[in-house]
């Protein structure tokens, strides 16, 4: 990014105790999607912004749960709400939501009609937990299979062994989207989707239509294809958050929220620049 007189304030964290701390206006895109208080038992007492911020902390700096600031409740009492939301997919419908929002925000419709899929193996911890090897990318680890609009927007994610080929892996995350986005019926892929098994599977869903956007033979070095940047894109942006940079994760579930976490926190600070700058 060029920093600008103009671009500086936009992305200037300043106020805040830690930059990945949720902003004012990110915290109000964020806070009516999680759960109130219960009606019994104690009372809640925990702040659930420093919850988030928290978790953000963690996501954006990568530190184990322990070495968490004291500024923060307990890693215990985060980790609580962590599992809890986990469960509860509260991740996934925020970034629902906020999806939907960031479209109409740039005059899209809210649900989109073309998607990108693609996967990116990554190595895992001695956490242990599901695993395998990718023999393409010479990685022992997980796959993060991914579906993005044609703006980059995460729309669904499944994480699984990295010795499932990736036309056997596009089933789960697409059977996981195709409800929240029903006029999503065209996909861009790269040429490990090709062949009938993809298109045969996907009769069960509708009517889709699959565009191999395949890399020339002639090319030399590196080549900007069409569509494909746009999941690049995606998974580079999530690289930024240092959770992401292995699989630290025992479970899969696990794993994939913090995937979840990634997107929302990027997508809250887009739209609540969007909406500074109306």
């Amino acid at each position: 990014m060029v920093w600008t007189d103009i671009t500086r304030p936009q992305y200037r964290r300043k106020g805040l105790r830690y930059s990945s701390d949720t902003a004012d206006e990110e915290w109000r895109l964020i806070s009516p999607h999680l759960p109130p208080p219960r009606r019994l038992g104690r009372p809640r007492t925990t702040d659930l912004r420093a919850v988030v911020n928290a978790l953000f902390y963690i996501a954006s700096s990568g530190c184990q749960w322990r070495l968490l600031p004291d500024s923060y409740p307990p890693y215990t009492t985060v980790q609580r709400f962590f599992y809890s939301w986990c469960d509860d997919g509260i991740w996934q419908r925020i970034n629902h939501e906020l999806v939907m929002l960031s479209r109409e925000a740039s005059g899209r419709a809210a649900s989109p009609s073309a998607g990108v899929i693609d996967s990116q193996s990554v190595k895992t911890a001695e956490a242990g937990g599901p695993r395998g090897f990718d023999a393409g990318k010479k990685v022992k680890g997980r796959k993060r299979h991914i579906v993005t609009d044609t703006a980059g927007h995460l729309l669904g994610l499944d994480v699984h062994p990295a010795d499932r080929q990736d036309r056997d892996g596009a089933m789960a995350v697409l059977t996981s989207i195709w409800m929240l986005y029903p006029w999503l019926r065209h996909l861009f892929a790269d040429g490990a989707y090709a062949g009938d098994k993809l298109a045969t599977a996907l009769a069960g869903l509708g009517q889709w239509t699959i565009e191999i956007v395949k890399r020339s033979n002639t090319a030399r070095g590196f080549v900007l294809l069409p569509r494909r940047w746009v999941v690049e894109r995606t998974f580079a942006w999530l690289g930024r958050c240092r959770r992401l940079a292995k699989d630290f994760e025992a479970s899969v579930a696990s794993a994939e929220a913090w995937i979840w976490i990634a997107n929302v926190r990027l997508l809250s600070k887009r739209l609540a620049r969007h909406r500074s700058a109306l």
